[in-house]
């Protein structure tokens, strides 16, 4: 830290860099988001994002539109500047050569090997000031972080409930509990993660196609991630159909049957087995194995017997619960909204909003929490 005092307009212009970095959402992985701006003399006179994995930095994008503006000038950027030489130069160099007196950053970036930029900016003379707005940096990019840091995939989990905690109407039901501004925020959820996850008998009752068909258009499709110990999914499933338009996983026991497995790999799909428990899947294993087909952020969408299962592992970090304005009556379906009332010490809300009718709810586990402040 440079130990120079922070204003309100440093803070203003964080949450702008901040803004701007979502609009990089599915185009940017592995990359992390990243918005900057540049200010001088108290006006705006540059503004950039990562816009595709590839492509130029959040720095370099801001530097362009700034000009000559830029000499002595104020940069804001949400993660720490890369020092890095990779498919792009380093930002440091760019923010050196564009005669910048100040940089302000959000939280720092973990990376072994890009790391490090503030303390070459502050080498060259430069003022460099981080943690401003850290954690709202740091949620950003919390995947990107806890993998970063070595933490392996995070897990997010996401359940539309109905008032009263049901997933659905009766066993065995696939139910519309939500409404449609619900369905595009979930899609845009999914285009953001590496992988879109669901128990076998949710992808048996609701057969759905988990791809990304509203909102953001990811650069890679999520990988569509069945757990299905059995191998009870049907090749005439439209998953199985599907395999042209995103790539399909299914894990199962070891013990499974040899020609199930046989079926769905002419179908296309890929089948990964891990350890079994007596109820299903080891889960620990289960998430281990899909980090180590470079899937790092997963969307779980069910059902809750999956849900329970993961959060009674510790495997969650962050849940999306979205509560409808329906009550599906004692023959409902129970999630696992009550569970999280339990250990209210574990989890902690950072965001509540309204998607049309309904109300979402976004809890950040105490593991997460005390990863993204590392960073912060």
């Amino acid at each position: 830290m440079s130990g120079l005092k922070l204003s309100p307009e440093d803070e203003r212009h964080m949450d702008r860099a901040l803004s701007l970095a979502v609009k990089g959402w599915g185009r940017v992985a592995p990359n992390p988001l990243v918005g900057a701006v540049v200010v001088k003399e108290g006006r705006t006179v540059g503004e950039g994002y990562h816009a595709e994995f590839g492509g130029d930095h959040a720095e370099v994008a801001a530097l362009a539109e700034a000009g000559q503006g830029a000499e002595g000038a104020t940069l804001y950027v949400g993660l720490e500047p890369c020092a890095h030489e990779g498919k792009t130069p380093a930002c440091t160099k760019a923010i050196l050569g564009a005669g910048i007196r100040r940089v302000v950053y959000g939280c720092r970036d973990p990376d072994p090997v890009a790391g490090g930029g503030s303390e070459q900016l502050r080498a060259a003379g430069l003022d460099v000031e981080g943690g401003v707005l850290g954690m709202a940096a740091a949620r950003v990019n919390a995947p990107f972080i806890w993998d970063r840091l070595g933490r392996g995939p995070w897990v997010s989990l996401k359940l539309g409930l109905s008032l009263d905690g049901r997933i659905a109407a009766r066993p065995g039901d696939r139910t519309e509990i939500t409404g449609p501004e619900t369905k595009r925020f979930v899609h845009r959820l999914r285009s953001g993660h590496d992988a879109v996850v669901v128990g076998g008998r949710t992808a048996l009752i609701d057969d759905p196609l988990l791809t990304v068909r509203e909102g953001p258009t990811p650069r890679v499709p999520p990988t569509r991630v069945i757990l299905d110990p059995g191998l009870d999914l049907p090749v005439t499933s439209q998953l199985c159909r599907s395999v042209e338009q995103a790539p399909l996983l299914v894990v199962c026991r070891g013990a499974a049957d040899p020609g199930a497995r046989s079926r769905l790999e002419d179908a296309g799909a890929v089948v990964e087995e891990v350890p079994g428990t007596e109820t299903g899947l080891d889960l620990q294993a289960t998430v281990r194995a899909l980090g180590s087909r470079g899937l790092k952020s997963l969307l779980v969408e069910g059902g809750g017997r999956l849900a329970a299962g993961l959060l009674a592992d510790g495997l969650v970090r962050r849940q999306y619960l979205v509560y409808a304005p329906v009550v599906l009556g004692s023959a409902g379906v129970p999630g696992v909204g009550s569970g999280v009332e339990a250990e209210p010490e574990h989890w902690n809300v950072v965001r509540r909003s309204a998607l049309g009718e309904d109300s979402l709810i976004e809890l950040e586990d105490r593991r997460a929490r005390e990863a993204l402040k590392e960073a912060a």
